[in-house]
């Protein structure tokens, strides 16, 4: 059943027709919270010297059909996958800017098809001595979508 704007309506399921593929009929909302790497960024000679604490978290919207047909890891996006993608982005290359940092992770993130949509904040843990964290949040869509 349809709305009058073309949507499907809640409660609904689409059939795919000929030539296209089954949407999901849901999301889940995948997290990960308080990640602490140590990481090379930063655009003064001080930060270049040294690696500093940076804190990440993550929010990843994840398409399913709204069951788990056989209690599997391999029938959601882990975790463990995704923190392993995280660190090895953050790595041991320097990075000047936190913004390039975010962008990166949120593109290892949007790399698995399930996933359409990231929320990624990175903050800075000792960047200012009167300052609990500095950071940036963004939210990116897959261009799948």
């Amino acid at each position: 059943m349809k709305d009058g704007a073309g949507a499907i309506a809640k409660g609904a399921t689409a059939a795919a027709g000929v030539g296209e593929t089954a949407r999901p009929t849901g999301t889940r909302r995948m997290f990960v919270r308080d990640l602490i790497l140590p990481c090379s960024i930063g655009v003064h000679r001080h930060e270049r010297d040294a690696p500093q604490k940076i804190r990440i978290n993550l929010d990843l919207a994840v398409e399913d059909d709204g069951a788990l047909r056989d209690d599997e890891l391999a029938d959601v996006v882990s975790y463990e996958d995704v923190v392993d993608g995280v660190r090895a982005v953050v790595g041991p290359d320097h990075v000047n800017l936190i913004e390039t940092l975010a962008e990166r992770i949120a593109e290892r993130c949007l790399d698995d098809p399930r996933v359409p949509w990231a929320r990624v904040r990175v903050e800075k843990l000792d960047v200012l001595p009167d300052v609990g964290s500095a950071g940036i949040e963004i939210e990116r869509w897959s261009r799948k979508v």
